[in-house]
């Protein structure tokens, strides 16, 4: 990593005429520590729709389920409050689908494996496993009135 940030010192330094890292004053152990990555609601809807362009339902089963969160603002993952082993974005119950996750390799306390174990729940059962949230999700689209 340091040799990387001395690569970016020296293309910087090219760019900006700087002689050295001195002049422009880059601390190498700044450049190594990112900040972490925090999804906000808005980035988190974005890849849900995206991951189900080819099941929008299921984008929809989201918004109604978790509201396109995958944690909560502490970092934790997000629970369910009727049913406090209903996990993440799409609200999978780890109690009844936890161990089956775990050995088809989804990880759903992880935003990618709650989708992908979701798109495989669809894949095997449709929508059924949602049916509690249906009056949610499974309303007709609003009539468009036709402006004259």
């Amino acid at each position: 990593m340091i040799g990387l940030t001395a690569s970016f010192v020296l293309m910087l330094s090219a760019v900006t005429g700087a002689a050295s890292s001195s002049a422009i004053n880059i601390q190498p152990q700044a450049l190594i520590q990112a900040a972490p990555v925090v999804l906000t609601s808005g980035s988190t809807e974005q890849k849900v729709r995206a991951y189900f362009a080819d099941i929008p339902m299921l984008a929809e089963v989201a918004r109604c389920e978790s509201e396109f969160r995958q944690f909560n603002k502490d970092g934790s993952v997000l629970r369910g409050m009727a049913v406090a082993s209903d996990l993440g974005v799409m609200q999978i119950n780890e109690h009844y689908h936890g161990d089956t996750a775990k050995k088809l390799g989804y990880d759903i306390y992880t935003l990618e494996g709650n989708m992908a174990y979701a798109k495989y729940l669809y894949t095997k059962n449709g929508l059924s496993d949602w049916d509690a949230s249906k009056p949610c999700w499974n309303k007709p689209a609003p009539k468009q009135v036709a402006v004259k």
